[in-house]
């Protein structure tokens, strides 16, 4: 899977792989709106991936869950620009629970 798309409600959510790299990924994200669009820059460490989603799903929609997630809680421009995906936990405890249930994990 080279990239993912995901249509929620008003936002758009385009997942693309830029690198892969023996201990994870690099991706570009971009939430498009009617009001305009945000990109961002998310790596994502192996670990992580195995430990969120068992293997069950691609990395792509690891990643396009967290921003269901995020969009869930803020608006895209409050999202930040470039982060590691393990920091949302930080600002949000209930990420990973919600995350899990999200994937049936």
């Amino acid at each position: 899977m080279a990239g993912a798309d995901a249509d929620r409600g008003d936002a758009l959510i385009e997942v693309e792989r830029t690198s892969t790299v023996p201990d994870g990924w690099a991706f570009t994200v971009r939430v498009i709106e009617a009001n305009g669009q945000t990109e961002h820059r998310v790596t994502v460490a192996r670990a992580d991936y195995e430990r969120l989603t068992g293997l069950a799903v691609h990395p792509e929609v690891l990643v396009e869950k967290t921003f269901e997630f995020l969009l869930a809680r803020e608006a895209k421009y409050a999202i930040l620009r470039q982060f590691d995906l393990a920091v949302v936990a930080h600002y949000f405890p209930e990420y990973e629970t919600e995350l899990k249930r999200a994937l049936s994990v």
